[in-house]
């Protein structure tokens, strides 16, 4: 017997600035459809449980997890409901499977970010409520602040977080699911309108509607379901300070401790001789630098030298955002971690297309929710089982 987990079905739908012809509903559905179809199950028959991701002010419907069964496949069936990003759902499948409460989990996340008309009043309801929220401070300043923060510590430049834009825009238009692809030079991030210095308006990723739906299965039936499993070597998750003042600020130390859950399962002691491919969170363009070293795949000296080499583009040593990032495919909320698997996922199987990076065999998933939240969740996958 084994106590693997593996993903055995990915499906899609959306990635785009505006979806106006679709329901959320409807997203979930043709997304859930495909990734049922991909793993050869039916909802009814064959998944045990299914776990649900969203954030009830996103959704504008308290208790949102009532509208996710019809669509799903899930009436009358266990929901799990997460307030969270798609890869906490990730690790929430891991532990129902390994736990023999089911055997086949789906899990659901989703944006409908152009139906939401309040945002800025729901990110700031996220402040701490004592001391920060009544401030009405802007989230992009926040984000402002860090990336000063994050520049000084380290010692990297303005122009390193435009060769970020630059080649995530450029590694999405290999993606045809990318919402916004553009050759875009690093003279035009430079010249984008300021927002909070040293912010600027084409570093930070802009909305997108999507779903995207995962089929995890046990270690014992994923062979059965699929002929390319992608095994789930560790999983990690963690949370920083809730308030401004007490965080750590230009270190994102939340990501470090996901990670080192996840490659602690994983049995990985050096993830910079291992990993393949990176996927994490770029919502911000430094962040994807400042997630980089914490999730210990290079030094903070390392990382100029590494844009500067071309060391992290598709066909590099360390590709890391291939499919685009959230810079190129849109900032998906809670389906963003999701979204970095299923890339992965493709990855590892050898279905990415014209962006497919050569002998992928251990690739890393990583989410962040954004400002002002600082929880994130890790994922190590690989093409064997461990």
């Amino acid at each position: 017997m084994t106590s693997g987990v593996a993903i055995v079905g990915v499906g899609h739908s959306g990635f785009s600035p505006i979806v106006a012809g679709l329901s959320y509903k409807e997203l979930m559905f043709e997304a859930a459809q495909r990734a049922y179809d991909d793993a050869g199950v039916h909802p009814r028959r064959d998944v045990d449980s299914f776990v649900c991701c969203s954030e009830d002010f996103l959704e504008g419907t308290s208790i949102f997890d009532e509208y996710v069964p019809d669509q799903l496949g899930a009436v009358q069936r266990p929901v799990q409901t997460v307030s969270g990003d798609g890869l906490f759902g990730v690790a929430t499948a891991v532990m129902l499977i390994r736990s023999g409460v089911a055997r086949v989990v789906a899990v659901e996340a989703h944006s409908k970010a152009s139906d939401i008309g309040s945002l800025g009043g729901i990110e700031l309801f996220a402040m701490d409520p004592v001391l920060n929220r009544p401030l009405g401070v802007s989230p992009l300043a926040v984000a402002g602040l860090e990336m000063n923060a994050y520049l000084e510590r380290t010692g990297l430049t303005e122009e390193h977080c435009a060769m970020v834009v630059a080649k995530n825009r450029r590694n999405a238009l290999d993606n045809p699911r990318a919402a916004y692809p553009a050759d875009v030079g690093e003279r035009q991030v430079a010249e984008s309108s300021p927002l909070f210095w040293p912010l600027k308006e084409l570093e930070v990723a802009r909305r997108a509607d999507g779903c995207v739906v995962l089929v995890l299965a046990s270690g014992e039936l994923a062979p059965e379901l699929t002929e390319a499993p992608v095994w789930v070597l560790g999983c990690g998750w963690s949370s920083g300070s809730a308030s401004l003042e007490s965080r750590t600020w230009g270190e994102a130390d939340f990501v470090r401790r996901a990670a080192d859950m996840a490659y602690g399962q994983a049995g990985i002691d050096d993830p910079s001789e291992v990993v393949d491919l990176a996927e994490v969170d770029d919502t911000f363009a430094f962040k994807e630098l400042e997630h980089l070293e914490a999730l210990r795949l290079a030094q903070a000296g390392e990382i100029a030298e590494m844009l500067e080499s071309g060391e992290v583009e598709t066909d590099g040593e360390l590709p890391v955002n291939a499919s685009g990032g959230s810079l190129g495919q849109g900032h998906l909320f809670e389906a963003g971690g999701l979204a970095r698997t299923m890339e992965c996922v493709e990855q590892l199987r050898g279905e990415a297309g014209q962006r497919q990076v050569e002998a992928v065999d251990v690739a890393v998933a990583q989410s962040w929710r954004g400002v002002p939240t600082t929880s994130a969740a890790v994922v190590v996958l690989g093409t064997g089982e461990g």
